[in-house]
């Protein structure tokens, strides 16, 4: 599996945990102390997040990284 793949789905995932937790994505973003801009490029998979980003978002819908990745099918 290719690099924009990955990103891809993950964000795909991201996207989708967000919508069903009813966030939108400047609230979501705000809420984790992020730019929307930057977290909107992550839903779309433009951005090779880091551990730490990723951290931050698992943290932000309460769950942890394994559980994102495992929703991205990664």
């Amino acid at each position: 599996m290719d690099k924009v793949t990955l990103q891809t789905r993950l964000g795909a995932a991201i996207r989708e945990r967000r919508e069903a937790s009813g966030f939108s994505q400047d609230t979501f973003a705000d809420c984790i102390g992020m730019h929307r801009a930057y977290y909107s490029a992550i839903e779309r998979g433009e951005r090779n997040v880091t551990l730490s980003t990723l951290f931050r978002v698992a943290t932000g819908f309460k769950t942890t990284i394994a559980k994102l990745m495992a929703e991205a099918s990664l």
